[in-house]
């Protein structure tokens, strides 16, 4: 929906742009930890007295993979790396060589929204295996694997040949596509195909009514490009600055979530405990895709030449993997036994309490990390103990514990995780 915010009141322009801000994700969870210290939450209460264990974990996971510490962003781009294959990049960037470099950026925005969008939940069963190398992958990885060659093949664009996404031939998807292409069969199940389908429709929807953000010419996701290029001063560009594009121009993307006066808030959900005392104070939003998309558009900008400022803005992603780390090795505790042994839906405050403790969590692991290994934000910054790291750590402690499913069942939709 195309909202005229000057029709806003100032109090639901002043919420919207709160809730859309990291400090609200940090501070709103730093309200659920605090009650979660107090032990005062229905179904989560916190031990820090296992930081420090937690912290050596990562840091072994992180050395195994990158002994020397030269660790790359946590973005969509390491999951193209996966397998044996390691020319899928090399592969792109040669198809783009004819490209300027700004249009280069441009199809590599293409692939990484289109891909990150798709990238919620797969559920425990699906795998894809890739044709060219006979190769299986499953959960994120199979995800962004599926979704490179649906690029490559030109599903995302107008004409079904070149190598973007564009609103046209987002719109044209079918459900028959994403099951071909994710290989999807009743033996081979994808969770929320549909919530998928409609995502990518939607994102063809809302890039014709942001001109200023995806151009007015043939609107792609990678038009972002030359918005964000125009964003930068002195060659810096903030990282909040691509996250608020994103939250900006993406919002109504999200299907059925809260909205105020018609703007839809996206990853934003309600708790109880929370004092409601004005408008959205008891909304704690998370925008775990939001910020996960953000942090996979920053090199492409970064090969343009920009300096990226304000990396630990961000938040950690409160997802089931860093989640599931801080409750498999007992930074968090479940209160009772329905919290791991009945499914829940995203918006269940079972759910809402354990996103907000993990990204509070988050950072006080990352700081652990700096403090043990003797480094500075600027050195270690948060996106870089994410991919080290835990996101790492809670597969591995998951595959220990469960052969690698997480902790809390979740009813996914296939738009949230």
């Amino acid at each position: 929906m195309d909202i005229d915010v000057q029709n806003l009141s100032a109090a639901e322009r002043e919420a919207i742009a709160y809730l859309r801000s990291p400090a609200a994700i940090r501070e709103r969870c730093g309200q659920i930890f605090d009650l979660a210290c107090q032990d005062q939450l229905q179904h989560f209460r916190c031990d820090l007295s296992q930081l420090e264990s937690v912290a050596d974990y990562v840091i072994q996971v992180t050395q195994q993979a990158y002994p020397n510490l030269q660790i790359p962003f946590h973005s969509r781009w390491r999951h193209f790396e996966v397998g044996t294959s390691k020319q899928r990049l090399a592969q792109i960037d040669q198809r783009l060589a004819h490209l300027s470099p700004i249009e280069k950026a441009e199809a590599k925005f293409d692939l990484a929204i289109t891909s990150v969008l798709l990238d919620a939940g797969a559920g425990a069963t699906w795998q894809y295996i890739e044709s060219e190398t006979g190769e299986v992958f499953c959960r994120s990885e199979g995800l962004a694997v599926a979704s490179f060659n649906l690029f490559c093949d030109g599903l995302f664009s107008s004409d079904r040949q070149t190598l973007q996404a564009d609103a046209a031939g987002l719109q044209q998807l079918t459900e028959s596509d994403l099951t071909q292409g994710f290989q999807v069969t009743d033996e081979n199940p994808l969770v929320g195909l549909q919530g998928r389908l409609n995502l990518l429709r939607n994102l063809g929807k809302v890039l014709s009514q942001h001109s200023e953000l995806f151009g007015s010419e043939q609107p792609r996701p990678g038009h972002l490009v030359r918005y964000l290029v125009n964003q930068a001063v002195d060659g810096k560009l903030p990282t909040n600055a691509v996250l608020q594009a994103i939250l900006a121009g993406l919002g109504d993307i999200w299907a059925g979530r809260i909205a105020i006066a018609h703007v839809n808030l996206g990853d934003v959900w309600a708790h109880s405990a929370l004092r409601d005392t004005e408008l959205g104070s008891q909304l704690v939003p998370f925008h775990k895709l939001s910020q996960w998309l953000t942090y996979s558009l920053l090199e492409p900008l970064q090969e343009l030449g920009l300096e990226i400022t304000g990396l630990d803005q961000l938040t950690g992603l409160p997802e089931y993997r860093n989640g599931g780390l801080c409750l498999d090795l007992g930074l968090l505790q479940a209160k009772h036994a329905a919290v791991t042994q009945t499914p829940h839906l995203p918006q269940s405050e079972v759910i809402v309490e354990w996103r907000s403790l993990t990204v509070i969590l988050l950072d006080h692991i990352a700081t652990a990390i700096r403090t043990k290994l003797g480094m500075e934000e600027t050195t270690l910054p948060l996106v870089k103990v994410l991919q080290g790291g835990t996101w790492s750590a809670g597969r591995q402690v998951a595959a220990t514990l469960r052969g690698g499913t997480p902790p809390i069942q979740l009813e996914s939709d296939g738009t949230v995780f």
